[in-house]
C-alpha cells in the first residue's frame, strides 16, 4: 500500500501555448475592469485623491517584479512558477512556507470574485431586485460552474475563451475612455487631495496588490507553454505596464468627472461614472465589468490549479492534484479548488454569523499576494547575489544583471516595509482583528512547512531516491 506522501504516475501538461495566446491570459487575469469596480469605491473612501500616489507607490515594485519573473522563468521554467524558483534558490525549507503563502495569496483572491459575480449579474438581468441569499448562492455556483468548462478542457481552449472575454473588455474600455475623455471638459468636478491620510494610503497601497497582479499567470503557464523559457515572463512582462495605462486613464477620469462623496463606499464605483456619463446607460458598464469577473475568476483559478499541480508532482501536497485529465488539466486540482470556493461562498452567503469572519479573512488577499511577489523578489536578489553559485545547472555572468539585482533588492524592501506597516495601519482602518488573523495565518504557514516536510521525506523513502524531482520542460 502506497504512503500518503507517494508520486502518482501522470501525464504531463500539454505544450500548447503561444505568445498570443499567453498575452491575453496576463491582461485578462489583472482584471482592469473588475478590479477598478471591486476596488474603486473603498480606495475611494480611505484615500480619495491620494489613491492615486498609493497606486504609483505599489507599481513601483510590481513594475520591477515583472522583470524579475521574466529572468526566473527564463531560468526556471515550471508549473510551479515562484514555489519552485525559492526551492532552487532557496532551499526546500523557504520554498515549503512560501507554497503557503502562494497558496493563501490566491484562494484569497477568488471567492471576493465569485460573489460579486453573482451580484453584477443580478444589477444587468434584474436591476432594483433584492435576491435573496439563495439566489445569490445559485448564481455564484453558475459562476463557478462556468469557469470549470474551460479549465477542464486545458490550456487552449481556456486561452481560446479568454481572448473572447478579453476582446469584450479592451472595446469597451476603449469606448468608455473615449467618452469620458470627451465629457471631461461638462463633467470635471474640483481635485481636493486634502489631509494625508498615512493609514488610508497605506492599506489603499496594500489592496492595490490586488488591481496590480495578475500578469505572471503566464509564469504558471510555462509548461503549457511551446517556448517555455522564451515566451513566459515576456507577456506578463508586456501585461504589467498595460495594467497601470489601463488605471493610469481609468482611475483618473473616474475620480476627475464624479463626486468623490459619491464614489466612497460605492460597491460599483464604475457604474456610477457610467451614469454621470450616459445617463440611463449607465447598465452598458455592467457588462464588460461582468466579463472581466468572469475571466478574472477562472485565471486566478488556473493559477493556483497550477501551483497545486506542480506541488502534487513533488509531493508536497497530495499526489492527486498532479493527475491530468484526457485533455491535459489538472482536473482534481481544479475540483478541488472551485469545490471550495463554493463551500466558502456558501458559508459567507448563507450563514450570517460567518460572514463577517470571512470578509476578515478574504480581505488579507492583498497582504498575502504583496507577500508572494516579496518572496519572489527576494529569492531574484538572492539568486543574483549568491544563489547561482550553488546551481551547476545555471550559466549566469552577474555583471549583465546588475541593474535587475538592484531592483530585486529595492522591490523587496518596499513590498516588506508595507506589510509591516500594514499591521500597524490595518486595524485602524479595516477593523480590529485584521492583524491577529494576519497572523496566525503566518504561524499556521510554519506548521505547513513542517508537516509537507514530512510528507516529502516519506515519499523519498518510499521511491529509495534522494529527492523528489520534477520533469522539466523542454525548451
Amino acid at each position: 500500500m502506497e504512503p500518503p506522501g507517494a508520486v502518482q504516475a501522470h501525464r504531463p501538461l500539454a505544450q500548447v501555448l503561444r505568445i498570443f495566446d499567453l498575452l491575453p491570459l496576463s491582461v485578462s487575469s489583472i482584471g482592469p475592469v473588475f478590479s477598478v469596480a471591486a476596488t474603486g469605491g473603498v480606495m475611494a473612501a480611505e484615500a480619495g485623491w491620494w489613491t492615486l500616489p498609493a497606486i504609483a507607490l505599489l507599481a513601483v515594485p510590481f513594475l520591477i517584479s515583472s522583470f524579475v519573473f521574466r529572468l526566473l522563468n527564463r531560468h526556471f521554467p515550471h508549473a510551479g512558477a515562484s514555489y519552485h524558483w525559492s526551492r532552487r534558490v532557496m532551499g526546500q525549507r523557504v520554498a515549503r512556507y512560501q507554497a503557503w503563502i502562494l497558496i493563501l495569496a490566491y484562494f484569497t483572491s477568488i471567492p471576493p470574485i465569485a460573489i460579486p459575480a453573482a451580484s453584477y449579474t443580478l444589477a444587468l438581468i434584474a436591476p432594483g431586485y433584492r435576491a435573496p441569499p439563495v439566489v445569490q448562492l445559485a448564481l455564484s455556483l453558475f459562476w463557478i460552474g462556468f469557469a470549470a468548462v474551460p479549465l477542464l478542457l486545458g490550456a487552449r481552449p481556456t486561452a481560446q475563451l479568454t481572448k473572447v472575454f478579453f476582446a469584450l473588455e479592451m472595446v469597451s474600455l476603449g469606448a468608455f475612455a473615449v467618452v469620458g475623455l470627451a465629457n471631461l471638459h461638462r463633467l470635471a468636478v474640483p481635485v481636493h487631495f486634502g489631509h494625508f491620510p498615512v493609514g488610508g494610503v497605506l492599506v489603499v497601497a496594500v489592496i492595490a496588490a490586488t488591481v496590480l497582479d495578475g500578469w505572471e499567470i503566464d509564469s504558471y503557464a510555462a509548461e503549457e507553454s511551446r517556448r517555455p523559457s522564451k515566451d513566459p515572463g515576456l507577456s506578463g512582462l508586456i501585461g504589467a505596464f498595460l495594467a497601470l495605462g489601463f488605471y493610469g486613464v481609468l482611475y483618473p477620469l473616474m475620480f476627475a468627472e464624479t463626486p468623490m462623496r459619491t464614489l466612497a463606499g460605492s460597491r460599483d464605483p464604475l457604474s456610477v461614472w457610467a451614469h454621470r456619463l450616459v445617463p440611463g446607460y449607465h447598465w452598458a458598464m455592467l457588462v464588460p465589468i461582468l466579463a472581466s469577473t468572469a475571466g478574472g475568476l477562472w485565471l486566478t483559478t488556473y493559477i493556483l490549479t497550477r501551483a497545486l499541480y506542480a506541488m502534487g508532482r513533488e509531493s508536497l501536497v497530495s499526489p492527486a492534484f498532479a493527475r491530468t485529465n484526457r485533455a491535459r488539466a489538472p482536473h482534481v486540482a481544479t475540483l478541488a479548488v472551485l469545490g471550495a470556493t463554493l463551500a466558502v461562498t456558501a458559508l459567507e452567503t448563507l450563514v450570517g454569523s460567518l460572514a463577517g469572519f470571512f470578509e476578515l479573512v478574504l480581505s488579507a488577499a492583498g497582504f498575502f499576494l504583496l507577500a508572494e511577489f516579496f518572496l519572489d523578489s527576494l529569492t531574484c536578489a538572492v539568486f543574483l547575489t549568491t544563489g547561482h553559485r550553488r546551481l551547476p545547472d545555471v550559466v549566469l555572468r552577474p555583471h549583465t544583471h546588475r541593474l535587475l539585482r538592484v531592483g530585486a533588492i529595492t522591490s523587496s524592501t518596499m513590498m516588506g516595509a508595507l506589510m509591516v506597516l500594514f499591521f500597524v495601519y490595518g486595524p485602524k482602518v479595516i477593523g480590529g482583528g485584521i492583524d491577529q488573523a494576519l497572523a496566525v495565518m503566518l504561524l499556521l504557514g510554519l506548521v505547513f512547512a513542517w508537516a509537507t516536510g514530512r510528507r516529502v521525506r516519506e515519499a523519498v523513502r518510499f521511491r529509495g531516491h534522494d529527492t523528489v524531482e520534477p520533469v522539466t520542460p523542454s525548451t
